[in-house]
């Protein structure tokens, strides 16, 4: 809220600032021919918090579809985990990529 000071009249008046949601993004897994099912279910466990029967739905989606919806997030969120996805498959030495879009 802003205060503002109107000089004519000397009273001081209140405007409301619209406050908006933020914007959110879908983050994506996209397949490739050499990340194991098992690691991708595990990236989904650690970094997005999936439970199992979750996490293997996605992967199978992954694998099948070319790609996989793991989550829609704010924009900083969203980036946050693309990072973490990327680190833990170079750790692991695999090229699983991670995406986003808007919601």
């Amino acid at each position: 809220m802003a205060v503002e000071n109107d000089s004519d009249t000397g009273v001081l008046t209140r405007s409301r600032e619209e406050l908006k949601p933020p914007e959110e993004f879908r983050v994506i897994l996209l397949n490739d021919d050499y990340t194991t099912m098992e690691f991708v279910v595990s990236v989904l466990m650690t970094v997005f918090h999936k439970p199992v029967p979750e996490a293997t739905r996605i992967m199978l989606d992954v694998h099948k579809k070319g790609r996989g919806i793991v989550g829609v997030y704010s924009f900083d969120i969203a980036t946050t985990k693309i990072t973490q996805v990327h680190t833990l498959a170079k750790q692991n030495g695999f090229p699983l990529k991670c995406t986003m879009e808007k919601a």
